[in-house]
């Protein structure tokens, strides 16, 4: 543990050095608004490494998430905002409160369970405190889901918020007739003689949502989904482009199905 706090006591006073008077041009006029984008590529870039079970990235990109969050405290400490202590001593207190079956006397033997009494304990903490729950203004239990983070997290949390208050679906097979609806209704304004693209968009967007709704039901992490996606998609078309390189083709729509057959052959490898 000794070893432990040494590190971090090193790591820590290197961002105060760079923060400092004699520190880097760079990182002394950066905000906390300036580097918030910053800790979300980190994120993604770490759940990349985690998926593909490269220990070796993951300890990097954990070690670039720390640095992240490190700064921006160091940014607050100097805002005279809050300081590093209180973060931990804050997350330390929580862990603790809301693990009642571990550190008091409370009974939880599943993890549906411990679940179970985290949401008890989040709401009784939220109407003791001025946390959003809890403020007058406040007209749903969904107010307090920040409405800058990405619309796919954010559809995640509303619906995951609504589902805990019982508004949810009863099987799978209801939560893909959703899907099935949606499109059915993309599909009816696509065929209208006047096309309204304020209605297709909405559309779109309804059945992005109903998707969402869907993986969460299921279990699955939609970003993480469309992660796996991406890259996919992007091995694949590299496919493509080397073999009409190979064969001295232009990428054009012309050629569509000459690359179309290359897509195929990438699928089977």
């Amino acid at each position: 543990m000794n070893d432990l706090l040494k590190s971090f006591e090193n790591f820590y006073n290197v961002i105060i050095k760079l923060r400092s008077k004699d520190g880097c041009p760079w990182d002394k006029e950066q905000t906390a608004n300036s580097v918030r984008t910053n800790l979300l590529e980190e994120v993604y870039e770490c759940i990349e490494a985690i998926s593909k079970n490269d220990d070796f990235h993951t300890a990097e990109e954990l070690g670039d998430i720390l640095l992240v969050v490190s700064f921006i405290v160091r940014i607050k400490e100097e805002e005279n905002a809050f300081t590093f202590k209180e973060v931990i001593d804050r997350v330390s207190e929580k862990l603790i409160r809301r693990h009642p079956h571990v550190f008091s006397n409370t009974t939880a033997k599943t993890p549906d369970e411990v679940i179970t009494n985290w949401e008890i304990i989040k709401k009784n903490e939220a109407a003791n405190s001025n946390a959003p729950e809890n403020n007058e203004e406040t007209k749903s239990r969904l107010d307090g889901i920040s409405k800058s983070i990405p619309p796919l997290e954010r559809a995640y949390r509303l619906q995951k918020k609504a589902a805990k208050a019982g508004f949810d679906w009863n099987k799978v097979e209801d939560v893909l007739g959703k899907v099935k609806e949606e499109i059915n209704e993309l599909e009816y304004e696509l065929a209208a003689e006047n096309i309204n693209k304020d209605k297709i968009e909405e559309e779109l967007g309804d059945i992005l949502f109903s998707v969402i709704n869907m993986a969460r039901f299921i279990k699955i992490d939609s970003s993480i989904a469309l992660h796996r996606t991406n890259e996919k998609f992007l091995n694949r078309f590299k496919k493509v482009e080397k073999g009409m390189a190979e064969k001295g083709i232009n990428m054009t729509h012309e050629n569509l199905e000459i690359m179309d057959k290359l897509w195929e052959e990438a699928k089977l490898s």
